[in-house]
């Protein structure tokens, strides 16, 4: 079958490789009707989170039908119609009955302590093949799999395996109520559903903060009230809008690729020498080709201004991608403003039945982020121009299946 196969830093290609096969009674087999490209992806390949393996299938977002089941599968069937979660969870263990599906026990073959699993993503992920694919092996098929109602269309369903549970999972962390202020902190695609979810909680007004026009335009058409950080200083501006006191509640969707402005009044030469430096110490392998698979200049400026911009007694949530290596966050500011901080990878089984029916009643078609849909075979012009963040590259859709 044909895969997207991750070398090295720097280095992704299109290869055929074998089929999965089932290893446990278990696991399923599932044929990949569309699956996507993230953000996150884009950090094993910037070099920004290392550990994936080379020969590792890259992509955690997928929506198939299902070939084969294990005996030990009993709520799914041959020919079911599925959407995939991106982290991989038993349902048994004492954090998958909380919710907490992300810090599965068993999951991870790397035991209790290891953290999430998830495909297509570092060894210390669990090394699990990704969703780029023809095919995928899903574990623990009978919680890592969810049925789809004929209703949901694949452009809908593919938002539904990561990037929609996520933003509302951001949302939820932030505790939206009516009436809060809120500050999304990044508009690509899960900063879009972040938006989408505080309108859902029925947040009272909702800023995006962003430099790219086309995602800025998109966060408007939602109705956030957009922030240009090459053209104004976002903290001050929020400040400003809201009185002088700032948001209640702010979002940071970003994580270890953001960047520093390039221009305009937030453009502190100082301090854009020491976030580059911090880059080079997160990223020390990095590969750039040309203007692809470069990292993040300022890796900690979506926290620091969202500390800033917080009112006293404020909630940051942080569902923005980090590595295990970074450690600098503003604590300092944060505790002395009495700040709550909510974070972590989204428990995507948790929500996603939820979400379901909420596209399913009409209340939101999250198709409407989608922008790019492209065959398997354009894989790697698409994840370029995703990468330099190209007009109307906001979410691609890939179909492996012709």
């Amino acid at each position: 079958m044909k895969a997207v196969v991750f070398h090295a830093i720097g280095d992704i290609r299109l290869e055929d490789v074998p089929d999965p096969q089932l290893q446990e009674d278990t696991d399923a087999i599932v044929r990949l009707q569309v699956s996507a490209i993230c953000g996150t992806d884009l950090h094993f390949i910037r070099g920004t989170m290392e550990g994936v393996a080379p020969g590792t299938i890259l992509g955690h977002e997928g929506v198939g039908v299902v070939e084969q089941v294990g005996a030990g599968v009993r709520n799914l069937q041959v020919g079911d119609r599925v959407v995939i979660p991106s982290t991989v969870a038993c349902g048994y263990c004492s954090y998958c009955r909380a919710g907490y599906y992300a810090q599965c026990d068993n999951a991870n073959p790397h035991g209790k302590s290891a953290g999430t699993a998830f495909y297509g993503g570092p060894q210390q992920a669990g090394g699990f093949h990704g969703l780029q694919a023809e095919k995928a092996r899903i574990p623990y098929a009978h919680v890592n799999l969810v049925k789809l109602p004929p209703e949901i269309n694949d452009d809908q369903a593919i938002m539904l395996s990561d990037i929609f549970p996520t933003g509302y999972f951001g949302a939820d962390l932030a505790d939206i109520a009516p009436g809060r202020t809120v500050a999304v902190f990044g508009c690509g695609p899960v900063g879009q559903f972040a938006i989408a979810s505080a309108k859902l909680m029925h947040a009272g007004r909702i800023f995006a903060v962003d430099a790219v026009p086309d995602r800025l335009a998109m966060a408007r058409a939602q109705g956030a009230e957009t922030v240009d950080f090459n053209a104004e200083d976002p903290v001050e501006t929020i400040k400003h809008l809201t009185g002088g006191i700032g948001v209640d509640r702010a979002i940071d969707a970003v994580g270890v690729d953001a960047v520093h402005p390039h221009h305009g009044p937030a453009a502190d030469p100082q301090q854009n020498a020491a976030m580059e430096a911090q880059s080079r110490e997160l990223a020390p392998h990095a590969h750039p080709d040309g203007a692809n698979w470069v990292p993040g200049d300022a890796p900690s400026q979506a926290l620091n201004w969202a500390v800033q911009a917080l009112a006293k007694a404020g909630t940051l949530s942080i569902i923005g991608v980090y590595p295990p290596t970074d450690n600098a966050f503003p604590i300092g500011l944060a505790m002395n403003k009495n700040l709550t901080v909510r974070m972590g990878n989204c428990n995507h089984r948790k929500y996603i039945p939820m979400l379901i029916e909420l596209v399913q009643s009409g209340r939101i078609d999250p198709a409407r982020i989608l922008t790019k849909r492209e065959p398997l075979t354009s894989v790697l012009e698409a994840y370029k121009a995703f990468d330099t963040r190209q007009p109307g590259w906001m979410k691609v859709e890939l179909a492996p299946v012709a």
